[in-house]
């Protein structure tokens, strides 16, 4: 063994020992113990409001200046008078002016002087009375900010970045969007944590892989962590618009009368034959986790199918593999804040979770389960690891049934072939819904009724070996559990919860600002089926992400779809189904032609994460006792078509 690693292990048992020994002391008279929780001591209604410019060092809109973000802050003013630092929440947002945050679609409101009178959500209400500082940023070219909105580019990400880079020093910002004079920002520690939904979540992701320093934490909630795939699935092409029609939507006008030029980039780095430019590869987050030093606390809706779960995955194992110090909630829903689906438990977490990672206070949160996944709607459970611990990857095989598209799936190798041919009027759920039944549009595999509970946490793999019948192919592939069950229903409008006339109030309001917010309840369905995770490619991008090449009707392609993450119960009695087919309808933009593909059973694996592996499969697919099953299984209203917006 070096002898430097031998010190640095007696260093740390020297430290050990001496904590061990303190511990044992007794307290001195009139000693208080170390804070666990932070208290709302201070006035809200006296805070501290006011904004600043922050120079980005870009000048995107090409106005000759360089452009500035707005950051608008709302911070105790007892510990300025004081002379203690306080550490500091944000939401980095394009929504303020033109959206509006949370289930309410809130906007900023602002006094006569400038000042902000109303943020958005509670996360000023409640953190600032107990000695935070809230700053609400405007992504460049939104509301008050210079600049040209670039979809998760650099605009985007130095606009939060500067911020946090003005808040320790590192970065100019004056009191006026125009003027010359400069502020500081000596009331904060410097030290930062990040919160946000989809888009603003997102920012968090993009500022965390910069590594910049006194960002300690991020909450990214049904955030993106690689723009590519927002926009496509493997080459696939993914609803319709691109991000060049995002960025329209939400600058302001100032930033549409200067930033013609940034859209036409955008247009022209994101062409819609799905292949991965680089452009996309600039707005890939997941390859520089290793720069991200800040703490994640993610939560996102397994049934989101706005921000869909392959933004989970590869970011959540990205993070592990450099040391990422994690936590996850996992929801029933789609794309809906935690406020909205657990409130109180929500609150009471977040807040433990900023006091350990801004404060530094010893309240145990970094020991508790890793992670918590909603089973049924409003019911919860937890695990120590995520996935947990003995998950391994199992290949699940398919293989040909007694009927037409109606197969078996099992451990086993399999011959045969499977055909289907593509029909963009129908999505996964009229495939799931016919799963037991011969359908032209899709092939399924099913288990035998389990004779015990599966369990399925982290992210699925199929890989097909199809035929095409045409030069250009889609595929999809879904894994459903097939049996009776009440689930959210994440299809709705609202996806999965309900709004009530009845509000709580979470924090301290003021006469333009207050901290009382609508409730909710889970909106659930009756269902025979569930989608448990879904993935998508266009064939022709088997050989590469960068470019896809017509294909050659009657040759085999072979192709590995990446499914979205998942923790999903299938319990004993039901059946895990896979079911390979075309274009999953409003989804997926529909190819130029509508193939016949024939599928290599021999050829075809899906490579599922299980709780306890093959063994668990074994066990649980001897087959339990037979239920008969409906022609047609009721489930959730097909996918919902719509311009890519993440927002709520």
């Amino acid at each position: 063994m070096p002898t430097r690693t031998r010190s640095a292990i007696r260093r740390t048992l020297v430290t050990a020992v001496a904590v061990a020994l303190t511990a044992l002391l007794p307290t001195p008279a009139g000693a208080r113990p170390a804070p666990r929780e932070s208290t709302p001591v201070y006035s809200y209604d006296q805070a501290i409001r006011e904004s600043v410019w922050v120079d980005t060092g870009l000048d995107e809109d090409a106005d000759g200046k360089g452009d500035r973000v707005a950051a608008d802050i709302v911070r105790p003013a007892e510990p300025a008078r004081q002379g203690r630092k306080v550490p500091v929440i944000m939401d980095a947002s394009p929504y303020y002016s033109c959206c509006g945050r949370g289930n309410e679609s809130q906007l900023k409101t602002y006094d006569a002087q400038g000042r902000v009178v109303r943020m958005p959500l509670f996360y000023d209400n409640f953190f600032v009375p107990r000695g935070y500082a809230f700053i609400g940023v405007d992504l460049a070219g939104t509301n008050r900010s210079d600049g040209c909105v670039d979809i998760g580019g650099p605009s985007d990400i130095r606009s939060a970045k500067a911020v946090i880079d003005w808040l320790n020093g590192r970065a100019r910002a004056y009191t006026s969007r125009t003027g010359d004079t400069p502020v500081r920002a000596g009331w904060t520690d410097g030290r930062t944590g990040m919160i946000g939904k989809s888009w603003d979540g997102t920012i968090a992701n993009g500022v965390a892989a910069t590594g910049v320093k006194g960002l300690r934490t991020i909450v990214p909630i049904s955030a993106i962590s690689s723009w590519y795939d927002y926009y496509f699935a493997q080459g696939a092409a993914l609803y319709d618009g691109g991000p060049d029609q995002l960025a329209d939507r939400v600058e302001s006008d100032g930033a549409h009368a200067h930033c013609a030029a940034v859209q036409r980039r955008l247009a022209d780095g994101s062409p819609r034959t799905g292949d991965r430019t680089p452009l996309w590869t600039e707005r890939d987050y997941v390859k520089d986790a290793a720069k991200v030093r800040a703490s994640v606390f993610l939560v996102h809706g397994m049934q989101d199918l706005n921000v869909r779960t392959q933004h989970v995955g590869p970011w959540w194992d990205a993070l592990a593999r450099n040391g990422v110090r994690r936590k996850i909630w996992l929801s029933q829903t789609g794309h809906v804040d935690p406020f909205d689906f657990r409130r109180g438990a929500w609150v009471d977490t977040l807040h433990r979770w900023f006091d350990h990672e801004l404060l530094g206070y010893d309240n145990g949160i970094d020991r508790e389960p890793t992670a918590d996944v909603e089973r049924h709607p409003g019911q919860w459970a937890t695990t120590p690891v995520w996935p947990p611990a003995g998950t391994r990857p199992t290949v699940l095989r398919p293989a040909p049934g007694r009927q037409a598209g109606v197969g078996t799936l099992g451990l086993g190798r399999a011959h045969g072939t499977a055909a289907f041919t593509d029909d963009p009027r129908l999505s996964e759920t009229d495939w799931a819904a016919r799963v037991t039944t011969t359908t032209p549009e899709k092939a399924g595999f099913l288990t035998a009724p389990l004779s015990r509970a599966l369990r399925l946490a982290g992210s699925a793999q199929v890989t097909v070996t199809a035929t095409p019948t045409t030069r250009t192919a889609h595929l999809s592939a879904v894994l459903a559990d097939i049996g009776p069950d009440t689930i959210r229903d994440y299809a709705d409008p609202d996806e999965g919860i309900t709004t009530l006339a009845e509000r709580t109030c979470w924090g301290a309001s003021t006469a333009g600002d207050s901290a009382c917010f609508k409730e909710t309840r889970a909106k659930t369905t009756a269902v025979g089926y569930t989608v448990v995770s879904r993935g998508w490619a266009d064939l022709g991008h088997h050989a590469s992400a960068t470019k896809g090449v017509p294909l050659t009707p009657g040759r085999a392609y072979t192709m590995t779809l990446r499914l979205g993450a998942t923790d999903h119960v299938v319990p004993a009695g039901h059946r895990l189904a896979l079911i390979v087919a075309g274009t999953d309808k409003d989804l997926l933009e529909p190819p130029s032609t509508r193939p016949t593909l024939t599928v290599d059973l021999s050829r075809t694996t899906a490579k599922v994460p299980l709780v306890g592996g093959a063994a668990a499969f074994a066990r649980a697919a001897t087959g339990g006792p037979e239920a008969p099953v409906p022609t047609v299984l009721e489930g959730v209203s097909p996918p919902r078509a719509g311009l890519h917006v993440p927002v709520g």
